[in-house]
């Protein structure tokens, strides 16, 4: 019996020792090889130490670039900074940002904060019958469909793009943030979000067991409306519920009350800030060298809310993204804008720029994907929304530099700013909101041919948080 046993342990050993060894994992010639090839003089050690003690960044970072140039040929008027805390509104933030510019710029001396924590009831409970209708049209299909764990991956995000804001301030209006406030959780959105998610998810898995019973759609319609009261519920806990109506006077730029005091509702109050619907007043572009340009696309079921619009964006060359950008800042009017923020970002100084950091000689090698292979890789993409608001350009009329608010508080980078060279600008920028009046006739022509569709599980459309 002990030599059976001896033996099977034998053989399993041996089994072992194979399956470590088979063509394609780490075998111990292999390892030897990867040993011989590194280095070990009196620098590499020092270097070692270095970066084990230190952070990385500040070992790779360029001290010899000199001072920042601060000074632009064409700046949209300084307003005041935002800070979206520890929540991933800054999609919303960029475009209040621009809304709150327009506003200001067409009545000349009137001033507004809009209420973010307001629009973002409605987005997370506008996202939320979004999952549960996504999850009844698709309950036909097994749970590990792709489409139906596109749904529960993610039952609700705090991320978005400029048409959430086209879309829910043309359905729910706005209001003063003097009106609704920040709570804790507006700022902080991570708890109430897992909570909310994970609710979502049990009612879910109900919703595809009530379909599969075979129940008739009133009876699913009217247990979705349950679930949806719950939701907003947890919403009126954490943020505070939407008013319906309120009263506001208008302030001018040193904070004094300038207009009689009027009773609004938020979508009153909308149009008196914006003038008009937000949709079909804009074009999203996108710098996508994976796929052809002047071309439009759609990204399938993202969306803010489920009677709304597809993400809908035309593919162009950064060199026309660069024309239409300078055309609105030269008319004074600020644009929504996204990025891979974290790319060679000098955070302390608000300074994006290729040349910011050499990570290369650090580490003895290189790095040298372009712009498409980045994003077909999932190694960039669009991480950041800010509000474009000047732009240097040189004796040719080409941009050298570029500036943007940005919604970290007033004490970050350049006094809550961030300055961006052209080089940077390119290789990073993502998406660009532009107001038709500064778009060309052949661009305008090209937005609105049958979009292609395209997959939210494509690498470039995540949202800008």
């Amino acid at each position: 019996m002990k030599r059976k046993q001896m033996l099977m342990i034998l053989a399993m050993a041996a089994a072992t020792a194979m399956a470590q060894t088979n063509e394609g994992g780490i075998s111990t010639q292999m390892l030897d090889e990867i040993k011989k090839s590194q280095t070990n003089t009196p620098a590499e050690r020092a270097l070692k130490n270095a970066i084990a003690g230190n952070s990385i960044d500040a070992l790779a970072k360029n001290y010899n670039a000199g001072d920042i140039d601060t000074h632009f040929t064409i700046e949209t008027p300084r307003q005041s900074i935002t800070d979206q805390q520890s929540s991933g509104r800054c999609w919303m933030f960029s475009g209040f940002n621009v809304l709150r510019s327009n506003f200001a710029q067409r009545t000349d001396s009137l001033r507004v904060n809009l209420s973010h924590s307001y629009l973002f009831f409605w987005d997370q409970l506008e996202k939320s019958n979004l999952f549960l209708q996504g999850v009844i049209d698709h309950a036909d299909k097994a749970i590990d469909h792709p489409r139906v764990q596109f749904f529960f991956k993610h039952p609700v995000s705090d991320g978005g793009t400029f048409c959430g804001v086209s879309d829910l301030v043309d359905k729910y209006g706005l209001v003063p943030k003097e009106v609704m406030p920040e709570t804790y959780s507006s700022d902080n959105t991570s708890r109430m979000a897992k909570l909310i998610s994970s609710k979502l998810r049990e009612y879910g898995l109900q919703l595809r067991q009530m379909v599969a019973d075979k129940k008739k759609p009133a009876a699913i319609k009217a247990e979705k409306t349950k679930m949806l009261a719950t939701i907003y519920r947890m919403l009126a806990m954490t943020i505070g519920e939407p008013p319906a109506q309120f009263t506001y006077a208008f302030k001018n730029e040193s904070g004094r009350t300038v207009t009689e005091a009027k009773t609004y509702t938020p979508q009153e109050f909308a149009k008196e800030v914006v003038g008009g619907p937000i949709s079909g007043t804009f074009i999203m572009a996108m710098n996508d060298p994976r796929r052809p340009y002047y071309k439009t696309y759609e990204v399938e079921y993202d969306r803010h809310t489920y009677d709304g619009t597809n993400w809908k964006y035309i593919n162009l060359p950064m060199d026309e993204i660069e024309k239409m950008a300078i055309a609105s800042l030269k008319d004074g009017k600020k644009l929504y804008s996204s990025y891979d923020v974290a790319k060679m970002l000098d955070r302390e100084q608000g300074y994006a720029d290729l040349d910011n950091y050499d990570y290369g000689s650090l580490f003895g090698t290189t790095f040298t994907m372009d712009k498409a292979q980045r994003i077909s890789t999932y190694d960039s993409g669009s991480t950041h929304a800010m509000t474009l608001t000047a732009v240097d350009l040189d004796e040719n009329g080409k941009a050298t530099q570029w500036k943007v608010e940005n919604s970290w508080g007033a004490a970050w980078g350049q006094q809550g700013c961030m300055i961006m060279s052209d080089r940077w600008w390119r290789e990073y920028t993502f998406r660009l909101v532009v107001d038709k009046k500064y778009v060309p006739e052949d661009i305008l022509k090209a937005n609105e041919q049958k979009p292609l569709m395209v997959m939210p599980e494509d690498p470039l459309f995540l949202e800008d948080k």
